[in-house]
């Protein structure tokens, strides 16, 4: 890399535009990049085998997403772990006794240098109400997995990121062989 600038940065996102020179001598100039916070997903499932899901509006789409709770890490958070119980609770009121990392996947390593981290919390129970945050307008859903994975074609999950922690989780839980 030649060099780099910070063209925006804020709570949610710092953009850099870069200068980079790639191995056959091409200059790319400017080179976006972007920096987030590590992000958790969360794929929880009840004694019932149902998914706690979250139908959230959604400025980029204009409309309302059906999605697995999940969240930015707050700063100086390294564990994914608490961050993950924390937006669970945060967002649906359920919590696990049982939640552990499945995988800490790349968004996208073209553009993104942050982490996403699929967590599995199995036996989720409703514990107490969602305290949602400012600019959350959430509802929360409980689905039976096998009738999301059936509807998956569909688009009931249309962020691409949830459909692959979803996956992945599942097959963690033994629902799933691929």
């Amino acid at each position: 890399m030649r060099r780099s600038r910070t063209v925006l940065k804020d709570r949610w996102i710092h953009v850099n535009a870069d200068a980079v020179e790639d191995a056959r001598g091409n200059l790319l100039d400017p080179y976006y990049t972007f920096e987030y916070s590590d992000w958790v997903h969360v794929t929880a499932l009840t004694p019932a085998d149902e998914l706690v899901l979250v139908r959230q509006y959604r400025h980029g789409s204009r409309d309302f997403s059906l999605e697995l709770p999940a969240g930015g890490m707050d700063p100086g958070e390294t564990d994914p772990l608490p961050a993950g119980a924390r937006e669970l609770l945060e967002e649906t009121g359920y919590a696990s006794s049982s939640l552990r990392l499945v995988s800490s996947l790349s968004p996208n390593p073209a553009s993104h240098r942050n982490r996403n981290h699929h967590l599995l919390a199995l036996d989720a129970r409703k514990v107490a109400e969602p305290r949602l945050e400012p600019g959350e307008d959430i509802t929360v859903e409980l689905h039976p997995w096998r009738e999301v994975l059936a509807r998956l074609d569909d688009g009931i999950i249309q962020q691409s990121m949830h459909v692959s922690a979803l996956l992945l989780c599942l097959r963690a839980a033994g629902r799933l062989r691929f």
